[in-house]
């Protein structure tokens, strides 16, 4: 049976982690994020992530609640309650506060890997949202992994976890402490380093092969890569473009180059 407790009262200290959902103050208080939106709480309760609790407004209790572990509390309030307590007008009722797992390294996920695979690499993606719609498109295309230098934002931000759908709950986030040290790691690994870049000098898309191991880093959204991480690659590759067109958004332009090299992958 679900463990459903009535709240009737914005100050009740058992929904302090929803007052206005702080993303920074959670994850001091404790490694915890917010979950919201039906969909995004359904896959972090079906995940191997910890749901700490779930809010639910009433007219969608009792369809979710018996999707919540029994020792997981589900707090039960009326929409307009709910609105009020996590801060702004909420209309699909259904958020929850999850637990952050211990952080993956690359010398920890490299050995979990076959011949063939897959890594985003995000130096310094400084945008929620666009870090979100990052991770929803590498799962999407079945990546093996990200990973984050140390000036990416947080992937357990609520709006990135919101903009990914989910898909942050099933993908191996790595996180880098040295991202020069790591991106050297990979190639001594058999790991083909792609700059994706604005460059008509570089190799077209279109006619860029694929090896069996690639690790295709995406720039910042106002600068790119830095010259330095473009540097430390094995391959300089761009996507040609017309009518004047100077650059794409990072999240379309992941899409774009997963696809071709997912698609050469599968074939």
């Amino acid at each position: 049976m679900p463990n459903v407790i009535p709240i009737d009262a914005l100050a009740d200290p058992r929904i302090a982690d929803y007052r206005d959902l702080k993303d920074r103050e959670l994850s001091r208080a404790g490694g915890k994020f917010i979950a919201e939106g039906e969909w995004v709480v359904r896959r972090l309760l079906a995940s191997a992530y910890a749901a700490d609790s779930v809010l639910l407004a009433e007219r969608v209790a009792a369809e979710l609640s018996p999707l919540v572990p029994p020792h997981v509390p589900v707090y039960v309030a009326p929409a307009e309650l709910v609105s009020r307590i996590v801060g702004f007008r909420f209309h699909s009722g259904v958020i929850a506060v999850g637990r952050r797992s211990p952080t993956l390294t690359l010398a920890e996920w490299l050995p979990r890997l076959g011949p063939t695979a897959t890594l985003v690499v995000l130096p310094e993606i400084t945008s929620t949202e666009n870090l979100g719609g990052l991770l929803r498109i590498a799962a999407g295309f079945g990546t093996d992994g990200v990973l984050l230098g140390p000036r990416c934002c947080d992937p357990f931000y609520r709006q990135a976890v919101r903009v990914s759908m989910g898909t942050v709950f099933k993908l191996a986030l790595i996180h880098s402490a040295d991202l020069d040290a790591d991106l050297h790691q990979l190639g001594q690994t058999g790991f083909e380093r792609i700059a994706t870049v604005l460059d008509p000098a570089a190799q077209p898309l279109a006619t860029t092969p694929r090896r069996p191991r690639i690790a295709l880093l995406l720039g910042n959204e106002a600068q790119g890569l830095s010259p330095r991480h473009t540097a430390l690659c094995d391959r300089r590759v761009t996507i040609p473009m017309r009518l004047g067109t100077d650059s794409l958004n990072v999240t379309v332009a992941a899409g774009i180059f997963l696809y071709h090299f997912c698609d050469v992958a599968a074939g």
